[in-house]
């Protein structure tokens, strides 16, 4: 199919579908399972063991599930003379498909509660059950789906690392560290259609707005992705309201070209604290987003 083709394609199918498309199923139970899992390891900060063990985890469990997994794995000195060991892991179904979607979220957490209400906390590591632990849940119970019912398209399953290690503020050169590798480091020839991240997903009291620079770069994907879930019945947390604008792993692909949508819950109470920890989230709320992941590529 030629690419204009495709994406025309992809417009008309959003115009096209109904109000009463059903929701794809998703194991939100089991999405919350894991959740816990990578909290209970440990804080994932880059280069400690914890990080290490998460990660050989999450390679084994995309290698049961993904016609084929890359690993990206690259070194980052920091401002402070750091060398952090780092990697990314790809998860591809339908490998041998031109036209593809991808998906991304972060893997790991924050060194740093920097927004702990207590300041006597705020240099212990961050639990980061929301902040990352819930976008590899839910893509990991997108994958289950996946293999169990192959995409109607080619499908790309993205786990960047070095997110959320430094400072957002000025600069920054030391954050958003697996996106900026893998924009840099494309596949030759790969352009997909367009791409979604999930980051902060899992909140008992969910809502996503529409992300600033998602609606500015990207919009005919954020209306894709919100009429998606208007259609299959979760228009009441994919609210089509324009939110603030965020740094956040879209913007280096982004700036590689990938027309790319944030999926953030953003108005967190715990975010970059000692409390963002898996009572937090609810299995509802990770399974909202799984559906609409999987409605995508149906």
């Amino acid at each position: 199919m030629m690419r204009s083709v495709a994406l025309a394609f992809l417009a008309l199918a959003v115009a096209c579908r109904g109000s009463s498309q059903a929701a794809p199923p998703f194991d939100g139970p089991q999405a919350l399972r894991w959740v816990e899992y990578q909290v209970a390891a440990g804080p994932r900060i880059p280069g400690t063991a914890p990080h290490r063990a998460v990660g050989d985890w999450l390679l084994a469990q995309l290698r049961q599930r993904a016609d084929s997994v890359e690993v990206q794995s690259f070194t980052h000195v920091t401002a402070s003379g750091d060398t952090l060991p780092l990697r990314n892991f790809i998860a591809r179904f339908r490998p041998g498909e031109r036209d593809r979607v991808l998906f991304l979220a972060h893997w790991d957490s924050k060194p740093h509660a920097d927004q702990d209400p207590d300041p006597a906390k705020r240099t212990l590591p961050v639990p980061g059950a929301d902040d990352g632990a819930s976008g590899v849940a839910v893509l990991l119970g997108v994958a289950d789906q996946l293999k169990r019912t192959p995409p109607a398209l080619g499908v790309d399953l993205l786990f960047v690392d070095g997110e959320d290690y430094g400072t957002f503020e000025g600069d920054a050169p030391d954050n958003l560290l697996g996106s900026r590798y893998f924009a840099a480091h494309l596949p030759t020839g790969y352009r997909p259609l367009y791409a979604v991240l999930l980051d902060m997903v899992g909140d008992k009291d969910q809502a996503f707005p529409q992300e600033g620079y998602s609606l500015e770069r990207a919009p005919e994907v954020v209306q894709r992705v919100w009429q998606t879930a208007e259609d299959i019945g979760l228009g009441h947390v994919f609210k089509p309201v324009q939110g603030i604008a965020l740094t956040d792993d879209h913007i280096p692909l982004l700036g590689a070209g990938i027309h790319t949508a944030d999926v953030i819950d953003f108005d967190y109470t715990y975010w970059h604290t000692t409390a963002d920890t898996p009572d937090k989230l609810s299995a509802t709320s990770l399974a909202n987003v799984g559906k609409v992941v999987l409605a995508l590529v149906r």
